[in-house]
């Protein structure tokens, strides 16, 4: 059988001592992984252009009860024969015709599958340039011919044993990698299910599906990749739109809710839920706060979570009007981010397309010819055309998403 087996039999004996706890892997001492020096059925293969010398390499190991061989008089087939038996170790000739030793190890230190099989030189060549340009080009060691059968074997033995525990650490490395990834998903999920929740709590009061959430990250996700926005930043804004009304958990219920026109000081009350919003996701910590501190508050980073701060921003603007005319900050064009400029046109055609306890809901096509009378008063008109530039995937969002009656 000519395949390695360091990294399946005596690779898995070798690395027992490597206890799990909690999940986790302990490191094992390196006596433990040095107990047996050389596996004896560790694949390793011999490469030189003379059939005798190629017998008699195996011979050796052989007398020493290794098992498993690979051999190629034929330098022109090494990198496929390595390829496709993966040795543990490989014997090399330097002095071939058609391709030298030297040029093989060139390949084979270039190759992602092969540049970590330890290689000894085995060459009649004496000259102390040759040596040199082996180990540079990585050579693991170096033997001269004739070989001694003491020696190779002892070589042979130390670069084993340094494969196993190099074998283990990079399988302790790859564990540890796949741990941290795991775990890094899982706080990620947590993070997402907080934030959609926090966000879902705001709008059961007056939306008891959430689905109006929902479908303002959707709707302002579909807007902002027509305007180039990437794939991460894509990911934020869906989830920090969400979060657009949070304030909301600070209203009255009976001026939430009120099913009939708010008077002048009611809606006033209304409008207080941006500030509020920002106070829940980027709490300052004294009162009384002037305006333009609460803007740079909430437009300054200050959390530990990029979503949040982006959150903070569109609950803080999303009620701006283009012509500077909406609250609660009066912000005038693009001194709005342009986050809240999108989550402005996401809300308002969603509001618009909702029913709700004032109102009924209007047809699509109905509250687009609204959003289009608001163009350059309300709404940014770049923002305005990628929304209606994706009216498609708007319509599919707005119909898998859509409240049921």
């Amino acid at each position: 059988m000519s395949t390695s087996t360091i990294t399946e039999s005596n690779m898995a004996a070798a690395m027992m001592p490597a206890a799990v706890s909690n999940g986790s892997i302990e490191m094992p001492h390196v006596d433990d992984l040095l107990i047996e020096h050389a596996p004896r059925d560790a694949c390793v293969m011999i490469v030189d252009d003379e059939e005798i010398n190629v017998d008699v390499v195996q011979t050796y190991l052989e007398d020493e009860g290794f098992t498993n061989f690979v051999t190629t008089t034929d330098s022109r087939d090494v990198i496929n024969q390595a390829h496709t038996h993966s040795p543990d170790l490989v014997l090399l000739d330097i002095n071939m015709p058609h391709v030298n030793g030297l040029q093989i190890l060139r390949s084979m230190r270039m190759d992602p599958k092969l540049k970590r099989i330890p290689t000894v030189v085995l060459t009649a060549e004496t000259a102390g340039d040759t040596k040199l340009m082996a180990l540079r080009l990585g050579a693991t060691d170096f033997l001269a011919k004739p070989v001694d059968p003491s020696e190779l074997i002892l070589r042979i033995e130390n670069v084993l044993a340094a494969k196993v525990y190099s074998d283990f650490l990079q399988d302790y490395s790859n564990s540890l990698e796949h741990q941290v990834r795991e775990r890094t998903a899982d706080l990620e999920r947590s993070r997402l299910e907080a934030i959609q929740c926090l966000a879902r709590a705001a709008e059961y009061r007056d939306d008891m599906t959430g689905r109006h959430v929902m479908r303002v990250g959707r709707y302002s996700a579909i807007i902002a990749k027509a305007l180039g926005f990437t794939e991460d930043q894509l990911r934020d804004l869906e989830l920090a739109a969400q979060l657009h009304d949070l304030g909301k958990i600070g209203i009255s219920d009976t001026i939430l809710n009120k099913p009939g026109k708010l008077t002048d000081e009611e809606y006033d009350v209304i409008k207080t839920h941006c500030q509020i919003g920002v106070q829940i996701i980027k709490p300052i910590e004294h009162d009384g706060s002037s305006e333009a501190a609460t803007i740079q508050h909430a437009m300054s980073g200050g959390t530990t979570s990029p979503v949040l701060d982006l959150a903070s921003v569109i609950a803080a603007t999303h009620h701006e009007k283009w012509n500077g005319r909406g609250y609660p900050y009066g912000l005038r064009g693009e001194d709005i981010p342009i986050e809240g400029r999108i989550v402005a046109v996401a809300d308002v055609f969603d509001a618009l397309t909702s029913k709700r306890s004032y109102k009924d809901a209007l047809t699509p096509v109905e509250s687009i010819k609204i959003l289009e009378e608001g163009r350059g008063e309300h709404f940014d008109p770049a923002v305005l055309d990628a929304f209606l530039a994706s009216g498609k995937l708007i319509m599919e969002a707005w119909r898998n998403l859509r409240d049921q009656d």
